[in-house]
């Protein structure tokens, strides 16, 4: 009869991560010492980390913080939704963000290969994680922005789940509310870039083919072309353009028109969804 009890389980899973069962099977092989058992854990975890490597990463969350004109944001993944919501990842994440605002990294790279206060790098770090737990976790994307003014802002789009979505906005001038209310529409209208010209040319020439080959199909004058393609080209940059997006709280103003009025202008963005 094994020597443990349905809490035992239940205090194993929340204290690694761990699967049922993965947990029941060290709790068996540890006679039900919860010590032991963790370091089975661990030891059998660590041998997996090479085979985890080409596990695929779509759940985890994301976590931003803006104070002082300076704003961080951090991807972490995971592969289930069930560790992403778990108590652990949760943390371990906490932990990855406050090395990353500490050491000032602005690139995944950058803060993987920091030094922890313990002495070990963030990816020791998540190495470990990865052999308790028994998933692939890895530090996808960071971002860091300074401006006058920074505002971050986090959306869930499911109650069960930490933050999917994190964004980033800088802007000189204007205060912190007008940067969060465009934080907010960067979260919900996904724009790519700030400005036009930030686009590629050869997405733009591509569009451009696309909208002319796409109205001669459908029958339109020739001499109303160049109108017609111009048009739609113009459509792609208000739908992918930050400052030519109609602002969502005021849909008859540009982006752009709110922050003119506001006695601002936007500098930079940054908008990470967890997998995205």
């Amino acid at each position: 009869m094994a020597n443990y009890t349905a809490a035992d389980i239940k205090a194993l899973r929340a204290s690694t991560g761990a699967g049922m069962l993965d947990v029941k099977k060290a709790l068996d092989e540890a006679d039900g010492d919860q010590a032991k058992a963790t370091e089975i854990l661990r030891v059998k975890g660590q041998k997996g980390v090479t085979k985890r490597e080409g596990r695929s990463t779509s759940n985890g969350l994301v976590i931003a913080k803006a104070e002082g004109g300076v704003g961080t944001l951090v991807e972490v993944l995971c592969e289930t939704d069930f560790v992403a919501k778990g108590e652990n990842f949760i943390a371990l994440a906490d932990q990855v963000f406050t090395q990353a605002v500490d050491t000032k990294s602005a690139s995944a790279d950058e803060l993987l290969a920091s030094t922890l206060p313990d002495g070990q790098s963030v990816k020791d770090l998540l190495d470990g994680a990865n052999a308790t737990i028994g998933e692939k976790i890895e530090v996808k994307r960071v971002a860091r922005i300074e401006a006058p003014v920074v505002a971050a802002y986090l959306h869930k789009t499911s109650p069960d789940l930490p933050a999917q979505i994190g964004v980033l906005v800088a802007t000189d001038g204007g205060d912190e509310q007008v940067a969060r209310d465009v934080a907010m529409h960067v979260a919900a209208f996904s724009p790519t870039v700030l400005t036009r010209d930030e686009v590629d040319p050869e997405t733009v020439e591509n569009e451009r083919r696309v909208a002319e080959a796409t109205a001669k199909e459908e029958g339109k004058p020739e001499a109303a072309l160049t109108k017609i393609v111009e048009g739609r080209v113009n459509g792609y940059f208000k739908e992918n353009v930050l400052l030519e997006q109609p602002f969502a709280k005021e849909p008859k103003k540009t982006v752009a028109k709110v922050l003119e009025e506001a006695g601002a202008k936007a500098t930079s963005f940054a908008r990470f969804r967890v997998g995205g």
